[in-house]
C-alpha cells in the first residue's frame, strides 16, 4: 500500500529572459518581459508504507523542489500528491527558525507549527535537547548557532515525534560525523518502526545503506527508478556523460543494470576471477588467492593507459580498489590495435557475502581525468567460509591471542 503517490507533477518559474529584461520590468508589465523555466515535468512515482527511497541527480536537477513539493511547502504548477500520514521534513538548514529566538523558544514553536499542542512540545523538550546535544547554546538565540548546532537542532526537531514519513535534503552533510551516526541510528530505528523515508543526497554510502531503491532525477524528469546501485552507476555515468563520454546500460540475468561509459578509446573486452588453478569461478572461500583478469583492447593511440578495479559488497559501498598507476605500475604508449591482458593477484580477506567488481581504462591517477571505458558490474562473486573459524563483518582479520595473567 503506497502512503505516497505523485502523479504527472510538474513545476515551472517564471523568470526575466536578461538582466536588462529584469531592468525593463520596472518600468513595464513584467509578463511581457519574463519567460516560463520548467523545473519538473512528469514526474511520477509510488512510496510504499516502510519503504526508504533515495532522490539523487546533478545540482539543478529539481530534487529539492520535489521535495518542497511532497512535503507540502510549495504547490505544484500541474498534478497531484497523495499522502497519508503525517510528513516530518528537515529540508533547508534552520529553515522556519527565529535567528532572534532561542533554540528552546524555536523547537517549541516549530512542534507546534507541526500540529502538536503545547503540553505535547513541552513534554518532548527534555528529549529534543538531549538528542541535540547543543549544551547551554539551547537557551541561546539562533542567530549566534555555528551551521553544524543548527541542523542539531532541526533534526532532533524534526524526529522528537516518529512521522508516517520522513523527508530529508542534504542536511545531514553539514553535522559532525558523530552526529550523521547519531541521526542514521535514529533513522533506522524509525524505519524498523514503520515510518517511510525520502532521502535527498549525494553520499553514495548513506543511499545504498539506508534506501531500498533510489530515482535519478535528470532535467527535471525520472531518469531511473530502481535498485540503489544501478541508479547510483548511472549517476556517476551521467557526470561522465557532460565531458562527452557515451553511456549505455544493459540488464544482465540477476535484473540489475550495468552501466558502461567512457570516450571508446580503449574497451574492456574480458573481465574473470581466476582461483589458484587458473580456472574461473564465482565462489570463493574466506583467505583463498585469487586473479582478477582483465583483457582490453585500443581502438586508438594512448599515451599512458591506466588500468583499475573496484571491489564492493552487496550494497555497492567500497570495499577495496586500486589502480596500475597506485601500484607503480606505468604503462608506455600503446597504439590502436594492440591487445593487452592483466593480471591482479590477491587473498580475499573479506567476510561472507556478495561482491561486484567495477573496472576502469583511464588517464591519470583517477578515471576523472580522462575515462575511456567503466564497467560496473563487470562481475559479481560469492565469498564463503568453509574452513576459518566463525566470525562476523566484511573483513577477515584473524588475530593472534595472548593471555596475559
Amino acid at each position: 500500500m503506497s502512503v505516497l503517490r505523485a502523479e504527472a507533477i510538474a513545476k515551472s518559474f517564471r523568470a526575466p529572459r536578461t538582466e536588462w529584461h529584469r531592468v525593463l520590468s520596472w518600468f513595464l508589465p513584467a509578463r511581457a518581459l519574463r519567460h516560463e523555466k520548467r523545473i519538473l515535468h512528469d514526474i511520477d512515482f509510488e512510496v510504499g508504507a516502510g519503504e526508504a527511497v533515495g532522490i539523487v541527480g546533478q545540482n539543478g536537477a529539481g530534487k529539492s523542489t520535489l521535495l518542497k513539493i511532497l512535503a507540502g511547502t510549495m504547490q505544484p504548477t500541474g498534478g497531484k500528491v497523495h499522502v497519508d500520514g503525517r510528513v516530518a521534513a528537515l529540508l533547508e538548514l534552520g529553515m522556519g527558525f527565529n535567528p532572534d529566538m532561542t533554540g528552546r523558544a524555536n523547537a517549541l514553536n516549530t512542534a507546534g507549527l507541526m500540529g502538536f499542542s503545547r503540553a505535547q512540545a513541552e513534554a518532548a523538550l527534555p528529549a529534543i535537547e538531549d538528542f541535540a546535544e547543543i549544551g547551554d547554546y539551547f537557551d541561546q538565540p539562533i542567530r549566534i548557532y555555528s551551521s553544524g548546532m543548527q541542523v542539531r537542532l532541526a533534526f532532533a526537531v524534526a524526529t522528537a515525534f516518529r512521522p508516517e514519513i520522513l523527508i530529508i535534503d542534504e542536511a545531514l552533510s553539514v553535522g559532525d560525523a558523530y552526529f550523521q551516526h547519531k541521526s542514521f541510528d535514529r533513522i533506522r530505528q524509525f524505519r524498523a518502526a514503520g515510518t517511510t523515508l525520502l532521502l535527498v543526497s549525494h553520499d553514495r554510502a548513506a543511499v545504498v545503506a539506508l534506501c531500498d531503491r533510489a530515482i535519478l532525477i535528470d532535467k527535471g524528469t525520472i531518469r531511473m527508478d530502481g535498485h540503489p546501485e544501478s541508479v547510483l552507476d548511472l549517476y556517476n555515468a551521467l557526470i561522465a556523460e557532460k565531458e562527452g563520454y557515451a553511456v549505455s546500460q544493459t540488464i544482465g540475468a540477476d535484473g540489475r543494470a550495468r552501466t558502461v561509459s567512457g570516450t571508446g578509446e580503449a574497451a574492456i573486452d574480458k573481465v574473470a576471477l581466476l582461483d589458484e588453478t587458473g580456472a574461473e569461478t564465482d565462489i570463493v572461500k574466506v583467505g583463498a588467492r585469487v586473479t582478477l583478469r582483465v583483457d582490453a583492447s585500443l581502438a586508438a593511440r594512448i599515451p599512458g593507459l591506466v588500468v583499475g578495479y573496484m571491489i564492493k559488497d552487496r550494497l555497492g559501498q567500497p570495499v577495496f580498489g586500486t589502480n596500475t598507476h597506485h601500484l607503480g605500475r606505468p604503462m608506455q604508449a600503446l597504439d590502436a590495435g594492440e591487445k593487452l591482458s592483466l593480471r591482479f593477484t590477491f587473498d580475499v580477506n573479506f567476510g561472507e557475502g556478495n561482491y561486484s567488481l567495477a573496472v576502469a581504462l583511464h588517464e591519470g591517477d583517477t578515471h576523472l581525468g580522462r575515462n575511456y571505458c567503466w564497467q560496473d558490474l563487470a562481475l559479481t562473486f560469492s565469498v564463503v567460509n568453509t574452513a576459518q573459524p566463525r566470525f562476523v563483518g566484511m573483513a577477515w582479520a584473524p588475530p593472534e591471542l595472548e593471555l596475559v595473567r
